[in-house]
C-alpha cells in the first residue's frame, strides 16, 4: 500500500508543496508579491492573503473565476469539489479550468475535497447583511441570528415544528439543520399561507433585504402589499425570514442564504456564464481593400501631426494656470486641423504622448514642438508612423475623458492632469487582439467587442470607463491606420505578437543580473524598446503601401497650386512658406497670396529664388499671373523699414511715408515725422510691423545695424523634453531571470526558516534562534570550516533588518566570515558581530 500525501494545513504548506515553476507561475500572476521579494515561503503566504493584493487578484479574474471564486464564499469551509459543482449548474466543463486559475494565483487552495477559499477573499466575497453578494444570496442563518435573543430563537423553533432547546447555539444548530435538509424545509414551506411565496420570490434572487412597513409589511420595491401581512409575520415567525436592523420606513427583514440556495434549486447565481460571449463578424471587407483604406490613413495621421506640429510653430498656445490646454486653444486648434474637437485633443494628446510637443517652461508658459520634432520630420513616413503607434500602445492617458470632470468636478483638459487611467494600455492591447482573432477583412461589431471585455475582466474599473475605453481604442486605431473601415489591417496583425516575442526575449530585471533588488530598474525602458521594435516591425510591412513623395506640383492660372499626392519634404516645407493651404484630401490645393509670398521674402527668399523654386518643381508652365504677383510683392517688399526706437519706420519715398501719416488707421501707432525718411512710433516693433501689414503694406524688419532681419519658419522649440512616462497601476509582470532569482530567495529563505539546527544543548529549536556569545559564534564558524559543513545564523543587515540564513563558511578572518549563502546563492562576506547566534544543522 501507498501512503497519501497529507492535505497542506495551511496556504503556507501548500504553496511549499509546489514545484518551482509553479511559484514562479504565481508571482507572474500576481506581481506585487514581489515588492520586495518575500523571505520566506510563510512571508509569501501572508502577503498573498493581504487584502490589498487580494483584491487586485480579483480584479483580474474573468467573469466565470468570479463566479467561481463566489460560490466558494458562500459554501461551506473546506467545500469538496462537487458541493461547488452542485452550486454553479451548467458550468461543469469550464468548472476545472476556474479553480486552476484560482488555484494558480493562490486564492483556492487545498485537494478537491477539501477546496479552501482564502479567508481575505472570502471576507470580500461573502454577503452579510451590510454588503449583499453579487450572486444576490444574503447572510447565513447564524449570521443573520447573531445577536437575537434566546427567547426569540426558541419561539421560531416552536413554530417551525422544533423541539425546544436549552441554548442558543443548540438552537441555531437545529433550525439550520431544519434549512439543511430540502425535504424538509419543503414540507415545511408547503404550509406556508396564501402570498408567503410571492413574498420570498422577490428576495430570491437579490437583493435579500427587503423593509417591513406599516409594521409588518414589507414595502422593498413592492415586494408585497397590505394584504401580505399574515404571510409576512408567519415566516417572520418560523426564520425564513430574520430582523436584519432599522429601515427608514420600519424595520429591515433579510433572506437567509440557506433558505434562498433552497427557492433557487441549488444556484449561486441566476445567470452563469461559464463561456465568454464571441466576437463575431459584423462586416466583411477585400482584405486589399481593408490594407490600402488603413494605409492612407496612416498616412493622414502623419499629415494631421505634421500640421498641428506647424500650427503650434507660428502660434504656440498658453499653458493654463492649472495645467494642461484651454478650451477656446482646443478649438482653435480643430478648426486648424479641421477636425472635431475630440479628434483634436487624440492628436495633441498623441504628440504629447510621442515626445513632439511639450510646454516651453517659460514665465509666459506655452506649449510647443519639441526638438524632436527635428529628427521626427526628417525620418521616412514608415518610421514616423511607427513613433505615433509605439507612444499610442503603452499610453495611459485617455484623451476621450477631455471636456468630462473629475471626482472634484473640475474640468479635464487636454494636456491636463488628471487624464491617466491604468487600465487604457490593458483595453487596448486587448481589443487589438480580439481583431487579430477574426479573420482577414473581418470588422466586429463593437457591443461584441465590449461584451467580451465585460466577461474578461468583469471587476477591472468602473464600467463607463471600460465602455469609454473600448469605444475609444476602436476609433483611435482608425485614425492611426491600424485599421480600416474597422478590420485590423494586415501589416498590424503582427504587431502584438512582435511585442510578445521581444518580452519573451528579456530577462525583466533591468540590468540582467537576477538581482531581486533590481527588480524592475529597467522595465520602462525595456517595455518601451519592446513597443518601438513592434511598431518597427509592422511599419515596415506599411512601407510598400504608402504612396511614394512626389517632387512636383501643378501650377494653375488661379494663383493655386496642385500637389496630386504627397510632396518629398524639402518641397513641403518651402511651399508651406510660400503658399496656404487651401484645401485637403486626396490632392492637396495651395494658394498663393501677397501675404504668403511676403512670407517667404521675409524668410530670405529672393524674387528670383521664388521664380527659379516656381519652374524647377511645376509640371505645367508658371502662370503670369503668379510671376505678377511675386515680382508686385517683391517690388514692395523692404520699402518700408521697421527698427526699435521704441520703434521707426524708414523709408525713401518721401510720399509713402506722408501717405501712413494721413492714414487713420495708422492713428494708433503715435507716428511723428523725425526726419524727411524716417516715422518715429510710440508702437513696440510687432505691433507696428502687424499694422502697417494690415494696411497693405509690405515693410520688413531691421536690425540695429540696418540688415533686413530674416523670419524663419520653424524657429520656436522648447528645451530638451523627455516623453512622459505612462503611470501604471502596480509593478510591471516580472521576467524569467527575476522569477528564477525570486523563487530561488524564497527556497532559500524557507530552508534557513524551516531547517533543524542543534543547540548547544544538542535539541532542535522550535522558536525564535538561540542567541551566541562572540566566543561561541567564532568557534562554531571555524569548525564549520575545518569540517565543511553548513551552519544556521541570524543575521542582523546594516540597515537593520533581520533574517535567518543557511550558509557554508569558507574562511574566518579579521572580523569576518566568508561563506556561501544559500538565500542568495552566491559567495557573500558576513560581519561576525552582526550575527546574532550560530547552530549546527540537525544531522537529518
Amino acid at each position: 500500500m501507498t501512503r497519501e500525501t497529507a492535505a497542506p494545513r495551511t496556504l503556507a504548506d501548500e504553496l511549499r508543496g509546489r514545484p518551482d515553476a509553479a511559484l514562479a507561475e504565481l508571482l507572474r500572476a500576481r506581481p506585487d508579491l514581489l515588492s520586495p521579494v518575500p523571505g520566506d515561503v510563510t512571508q509569501l503566504a501572508t502577503r498573498a492573503a493581504t487584502r490589498a493584493s487580494v483584491v487586485r487578484s480579483l480584479e483580474r479574474l474573468d467573469r466565470f473565476a468570479l463566479q467561481t471564486a463566489q460560490a466558494l464564499a458562500v459554501a461551506p469551509d473546506p467545500c469538496a469539489r462537487e458541493e461547488l459543482a452542485a452550486l454553479l449548474p451548467g458550468g461543469e466543463e469550464a468548472l476545472p479550468d476556474a479553480l486552476a486559475v484560482l488555484r494558480v494565483r493562490a486564492l483556492v487552495w487545498g485537494p478537491d475535497a477539501q477546496l479552501r477559499l482564502v479567508r481575505t477573499a472570502r471576507e470580500v466575497l461573502a454577503p452579510s447583511a451590510a454588503a449583499p453578494s453579487p450572486t444576490g444570496l444574503g447572510p447565513s442563518l447564524a449570521e443573520a441570528a447573531a445577536g437575537m435573543s434566546p427567547g426569540r430563537l426558541q419561539e421560531i423553533l416552536a413554530h417551525a415544528g422544533l423541539p425546544t432547546t436549552h441554548d442558543p447555539v443548540s438552537a441555531l444548530a437545529a433550525l439550520t439543520g431544519l434549512f439543511a435538509d430540502r425535504d424538509r424545509l419543503a414540507a415545511l414551506l408547503e404550509q406556508a399561507p396564501a402570498g408567503a411565496r410571492e413574498v420570498l420570490g422577490k428576495l430570491v434572487w437579490g437583493p435579500p433585504l427587503g423593509t417591513l412597513g406599516g409594521g409588518t409589511t414589507p414595502t422593498d420595491g413592492g415586494a408585497a402589499d397590505g394584504a401580505a401581512t399574515a404571510p409576512v409575520r408567519w415566516l417572520l415567525d418560523r426564520g425564513l425570514l430574520l430582523p436584519a436592523g432599522q429601515g427608514a420606513g420600519g424595520r429591515t427583514v433579510v433572506l437567509p442564504r440557506e433558505v434562498a440556495l433552497h427557492l433557487r434549486g441549488g444556484r449561486a447565481h441566476r445567470d452563469l456564464e461559464p463561456v465568454p460571449p464571441q466576437v463575431g463578424v459584423g462586416r466583411s471587407h477585400e482584405v486589399r481593400t481593408v490594407d490600402t483604406t488603413a494605409a492612407g490613413q496612416a498616412f493622414t495621421a502623419l499629415a494631421t501631426v505634421e500640421e498641428l506640429l506647424a500650427g503650434w510653430e507660428r502660434l504656440p498656445p498658453p499653458v493654463l494656470r492649472a495645467g494642461g490646454l484651454g478650451v477656446r486653444d482646443l478649438k482653435r486648434t480643430a478648426v486648424a486641423l479641421d477636425l472635431p474637437e475630440p479628434a483634436a485633443a487624440f492628436w495633441v494628446e498623441l504628440a504629447y504622448a510621442a515626445g513632439l510637443v511639450a510646454s516651453d517652461g517659460e514665465a509666459d508658459e506655452r506649449y510647443a514642438p519639441t526638438p524632436v520634432t527635428d529628427r521626427w520630420r526628417d525620418l521616412p513616413p514608415q518610421e514616423r508612423w511607427a513613433r505615433l503607434v509605439a507612444a499610442w500602445l503603452p499610453a495611459t492617458r485617455v484623451p476621450g475623458l477631455v471636456g468630462g470632470r473629475d471626482a472634484k468636478g473640475r474640468a479635464l483638459a487636454a494636456l491636463g492632469p488628471g487624464l491617466d487611467r491604468s487600465l487604457a494600455p490593458e483595453v487596448r492591447r486587448r481589443v487589438l487582439e480580439l481583431l487579430a482573432e477574426l479573420p482577414q477583412g473581418g470588422a466586429p461589431l463593437p457591443d461584441d467587442v465590449l461584451a467580451r471585455l465585460r466577461w474578461e475582466r468583469p471587476s477591472r474599473g468602473p464600467e463607463e470607463l471600460r465602455a469609454r475605453l473600448c469605444a475609444g481604442v476602436l476609433r483611435e486605431a482608425e485614425l492611426l491606420g491600424l485599421t480600416g473601415r474597422g478590420a485590423l489591417a494586415g501589416y498590424a496583425r503582427g504587431l502584438l505578437a512582435t511585442h510578445a516575442a521581444h518580452d519573451a526575449a528579456h530577462d525583466g530585471t533591468g540590468d540582467g543580473t537576477g538581482d531581486p533588488g533590481t527588480a524592475g530598474a529597467g522595465t520602462a525602458a525595456r517595455a518601451a524598446d519592446a513597443w518601438a521594435d513592434a511598431a518597427d516591425a509592422a511599419a515596415a510591412r506599411l512601407a510598400p503601401l504608402l504612396p511614394e513623395p512626389l517632387d512636383h506640383v501643378l501650377l494653375q492660372a488661379d494663383l493655386t497650386a496642385v500637389a496630386p499626392g504627397p510632396l518629398e519634404r524639402p518641397l513641403a516645407d518651402a511651399l508651406a512658406v510660400l503658399a496656404d493651404v487651401e484645401s485637403k484630401g486626396g490632392a492637396t490645393v495651395y494658394r498663393f497670396t501677397p501675404a504668403s509670398v511676403r512670407r517667404a521674402l521675409d524668410a530670405g527668399r529672393s524674387a528670383a529664388d521664388l521664380h527659379a523654386f516656381l519652374a524647377a518643381h511645376s509640371r505645367t508652365p508658371v502662370p503670369q499671373p503668379l510671376t505678377y504677383l511675386v515680382d508686385d510683392v517683391a517690388r514692395r517688399h523692404g520699402r518700408l523699414r521697421v527698427g526699435a526706437a521704441s520703434a521707426y519706420v524708414r523709408c525713401d519715398d518721401d510720399a509713402l511715408l506722408a501717405e501712413i501719416m494721413a492714414d487713420r488707421r495708422s492713428a494708433a501707432l503715435g507716428l511723428r515725422l523725425l526726419a524727411p525718411t524716417v516715422l518715429a512710433a510710440t508702437a513696440e516693433p510687432g505691433r507696428l510691423l502687424e499694422t502697417l501689414r494690415e494696411m497693405g503694406h509690405a515693410p520688413a524688419a531691421e536690425s540695429a545695424d540696418g540688415d533686413v532681419l530674416i523670419a524663419r519658419a520653424g524657429a520656436h522649440r522648447t528645451p530638451p523634453r523627455t516623453a512622459p512616462e505612462p503611470v501604471p497601476e502596480g509593478p510591471p509582470p516580472p521576467g524569467p531571470t527575476l522569477l528564477a532569482a525570486a523563487v530561488r530567495a524564497v527556497r532559500a529563505g524557507d530552508l534557513a526558516a524551516t531547517a533543524p539546527h542543534r543547540t548547544p544543548g544538542g535539541t532542535s529549536p522550535t522558536g525564535e534562534p538561540p542567541r551566541t556569545t562572540s566566543a561561541d559564534t567564532l568557534a562554531t564558524m571555524q569548525s564549520a570550516v575545518l569540517t565543511g559543513t553548513a551552519v544556521w545564523i541570524g543575521y542582523v543587515n546594516a540597515d537593520g533588518a533581520a533574517s535567518q540564513r543557511v550558509i557554508a563558511p569558507v574562511r574566518v578572518e579579521g572580523g569576518f566570515v566568508t561563506a556561501y549563502d544559500h538565500t542568495a546563492d552566491e559567495v557573500r562576506t558576513f560581519a561576525l558581530h552582526r550575527v546574532t547566534g550560530v547552530a549546527e544543522l540537525a544531522e537529518d
